[in-house]
């Protein structure tokens, strides 16, 4: 284990930055760490209800942490992929965690109930480690400038750090123009749905003519006066932003609508929240690494929510970053070791949204035949249907 100093800057603090920040924290303990945000200190960020999709490999990472917070997450059991309308022989893939020996596939909670925790951990750590950790929140970062052997961080006042992390996301719409850039011409709509019936513990991904449509299930709501209860679902439904077929409707025929969508296993849909939209696009670094500097997660790799990846990768960038940090002297040679360790993962799951993306914008004769093949075909090889459930849950090993 290296025993040289370091100085490093996170910027975010987000759920990978912050991530990042205690897992550095822990494991290189001659670090000093400055975390940045422009968000302020004394700004709760609990109840923000953003949904987030965390694979098991995610969900494991942040139990080591420390700041996985059960109560607050929904277990998913297992994913229901099928295609409307429907394939040719009503083709339907169903991934279940207990076929492959799992608790569960992954789980679904709000922004809010994951950064509260790990932004109480971090603060925890800072009030132990006052002299190597701290935060500077309500200070947004105006400027990187590249060190010969460093990064300088202009936050107002210029500071040199061995090396910078950048691990703010945003949305597509509102980012900066990265090295690889494509605007898929798609709105996500984005809300939640209560549903009487169904199938506790699945998620459905529906591939429609007008873009996929997601149901994730999220924690139960109270028991109803009756003594039944409903179930909750985040809700992600694509359609062409130049023809959209959502703006126009009111809730009422959103809820119509969506109940002809899914198939009869996600339960009726009785009652739909406001919907926010959102537009979709790829928005692509070719590299995590540029020379001192390091994006992670958004900051690296926008991607469509289709595959719901986009954190996964981030905190998969997070493990990767700081073991290589942990057994290196050479801050440099650690730093290209990431960028290459991490190439695989990456672009094959760049690789794969991107194509599935693309893929509802072909105006190809037979494209949906095409896609109700494929499924058909995964639906009779149960080494492939684990293969791919082992990619979604882990990552490329």
């Amino acid at each position: 284990m290296t025993s040289t100093a370091i100085q490093i800057a996170v910027v975010g603090a987000g759920p990978a930055g912050l991530a990042l920040a205690l897992h550095a924290a822990r494991l290189l303990p001659h670090a000093s760490i400055t975390l940045y945000d422009r968000r302020p200190a004394e700004r709760d960020v609990a109840g923000d209800a953003r949904t987030l999709a965390l694979a098991l490999g995610s969900v494991q990472f942040l139990e080591r942490l420390g700041c996985w917070p059960e109560a607050a997450a929904r277990a998913i059991e297992s994913i229901h992929v099928s295609q409307r309308p429907p394939s040719p022989g009503d083709a339907e893939v169903v991934l279940r965690a207990a076929d492959l020996g799992q608790p569960r596939l992954g789980a679904v909670l709000g922004y809010g109930a994951l950064v509260a925790p790990l932004q109480r951990a971090w603060e925890a750590a800072c009030a132990l480690h006052p002299g190597r950790l701290r935060s500077r929140w309500g200070t947004a970062v105006t400027e990187l400038k590249p060190l010969a052997d460093g990064v300088e961080v202009d936050a107002g006042i210029a500071e040199r750090y061995d090396l910078a992390v950048v691990a703010e996301g945003g949305v597509f719409s509102d980012q900066a123009r990265k090295s690889l850039r494509s605007d898929y011409g798609q709105t996500a709509w984005v809300g939640s749905v209560e549903i009487e019936g169904g199938t506790p513990g699945m998620a459905f991904e529906r591939f429609t003519r007008h873009g996929p449509a997601a149901l994730l299930p999220l924690p139960l709501l109270p028991a109803l006066p009756a003594g039944g209860a409903r179930a909750r679902m985040a809700l992600v439904w694509c359609v062409p932003t130049g023809d959209d077929p959502v703006r126009e409707l009111d809730d009422d025929q959103r809820l119509a609508v969506l109940n002809t969508m899914f198939p009869p296993a996600a339960g009726r849909l009785v009652a739909l929240s406001a919907l926010k939209s959102f537009a979709l696009g790829l928005n692509v670094e070719r590299t995590l690494v540029d020379g001192r500097v390091v994006r992670i997660g958004n900051a690296a790799q926008t991607l469509h929510p289709v595959a719901g990846q986009g954190l996964n990768l981030g905190l998969r960038d997070v493990a990767e970053l700081v073991a290589v940090l942990r057994w290196s002297d050479d801050i440099d040679r650690a730093l290209r070791r990431a960028e290459w360790a991490r190439a695989g993962d990456r672009w094959l799951t760049i690789a794969t949204t991107d194509f599935l993306a693309r893929s509802f914008t072909w105006k190809l004769p037979g494209a949906a035949t095409a896609r109700g093949l494929g499924l058909a075909a995964l639906g009779v090889m149960p080494w492939a249907q684990r293969a791919l459930a082992r990619q979604m849950m882990f990552g490329r090993r």
